[in-house]
């Protein structure tokens, strides 16, 4: 959820060799068819439905129908912009009736619905036991959560078909953990180092755009105090992420590693999001090895979120640069990561945005997956352009009910 406010101060940056160093150090803790209703943004009717597009084939997916030996399961994940940050002063674009509690927990519902989808990862999740469970409960899912640390309300949930997959195991990320890597260093200094890092982040969200709880909790005051070169103030942003492995039932029994996070917003202190980022795929790595062992199998692996970072940007090549296809390099590494590359970047592009506001609009949400001979994206979610009607005059409205859009792809898993 991304709203205007003032400009910050440019803080200095986290030393990348710090977190580089550091993090290797860490242990290991803890279908259904859609509807094609739509309707225009503009609407004046509280009545009015959310806009539903459909799945469609990418190359090299053509093929998939003639094998038997396939499992075939759509994911899709969305930031759906906690109601606890909703309000008519924060979205003046917005007509008021489609930001109430009720009108929007409905819409959303309706969309997760339609999209019939086997995995739903979900960003900004409030509401989680008094209506998100529940509900999908009804409409046969079952769920994992994880909420925010600190005061915060939201969360990253899990929501998986019950007659898809059978959970197995998962973990809880905090990235407020990464303050115990740097216990004891020495202050962090603003050198042209630190200076050219912060400015590598292209723009990885507005420049004078917020998230809520960090602006308007008294606990986010004090949180901003301090000295930001001080790690512990540094690095304490509250976010979260959850990691689970399932099995995948038919025609043969597969397991598939998903993982769902919400990285920090701040386009100014991109230093942080790139140490979440390096713990992320630690974390991932040491869960996948857990998995291996303990299952004796070879798991797939799928890592979607709102990584509040462009495409291009330092913490977007990071996530990318383990796997042997990509263009970009990282430097300094004391070995690569994960191989990972994004769904979108791999079939059509990356899409112009997933998060519309008359104030910013760019590509900030991602599914990324591990290349394998058995696992491939075959179709993706269809998403609207710029000049599309659902679109004018920025989200949320009456056709989309977050400021974000659902991304989706639908994976086939062949027989080893």
């Amino acid at each position: 959820m991304l709203i205007k406010t003032r400009s910050l101060a440019l803080t200095p940056c986290l030393p990348v060799h710090t977190i580089i160093g550091s993090v290797s150090k860490l242990k290991m803790d803890r279908s259904g068819k859609m509807s094609t209703r739509t309707s225009t943004g503009g609407s004046s009717s509280s009545k009015a439905a959310p806009t539903m597009r459909e799945f469609v084939r990418v190359d090299g997916g053509a093929g998939t129908r003639s094998q038997p030996e396939v499992i075939k399961f759509r994911l899709v994940s969305y930031n759906i912009l906690a109601q606890v940050y909703v309000k008519s002063s924060l979205f003046p674009h917005s007509p008021s009736p489609c930001l109430r509690w009720k009108a929007r927990s409905q819409a959303i519902l309706t969309l997760l619905k339609n999209l019939g989808a086997d995995f739903f990862c979900l960003q900004e999740v409030d509401e989680y036991d008094s209506f998100y469970k529940r509900n999908m409960e009804d409409h046969g899912y079952s769920s994992i959560y994880v909420q925010r640390s600190g005061q915060k309300r939201d969360g990253c949930g899990i929501f998986y078909k019950n007659n898809c997959a059978e959970f197995l195991s998962k973990e809880t990320i905090e990235y407020n953990d990464l303050v115990d890597v740097i216990q004891g260093e020495t202050s962090l200094s603003a050198d042209k180092q630190n200076e050219t890092l912060t400015n590598t982040n292209n723009g990885a969200g507005p420049k004078n755009v917020h998230c809520l709880d960090d602006l308007l909790s008294d606990s986010s005051v004090k949180e901003h105090h301090g000295d930001p070169n001080d790690p512990r103030v540094r690095l304490k942003r509250d976010c979260v992420g959850i990691m689970a492995a399932f099995k995948l039932k038919d025609p043969f029994h597969h397991v598939v590693i998903l993982a769902n996070t919400h990285l920090y917003w701040d386009p100014e202190w991109a230093d942080v999001k790139l140490a979440q980022a390096k713990y992320l795929l630690s974390r991932l790595a040491q869960f996948k090895t857990l998995v291996t062992d303990k299952f004796e199998c070879t798991p797939s692996l799928i890592l979607s979120g709102d990584f509040n970072s462009t495409p291009g940007d330092k913490v977007y090549r990071y996530l990318i640069s383990g796997n042997s296809l990509s263009t970009s390099s990282v430097r300094c590494l004391e070995e690569l990561p994960l191989p990972l590359c994004s769904v979108h970047a791999f079939t059509r592009g990356e899409p112009p945005f997933t998060n519309c506001t008359p104030d910013f609009t760019n590509t900030l949400d991602y599914i990324f997956f591990s290349p394998s001979d058995c696992l491939k994206p075959v179709s993706i979610l269809e998403l609207p352009v710029l000049d599309s009607p659902d679109i004018t005059g920025g989200l949320p409205n009456y056709s989309h009910p977050s400021d974000h859009l659902p991304i989706g792809a639908e994976f086939v898993i062949t027989k080893d």
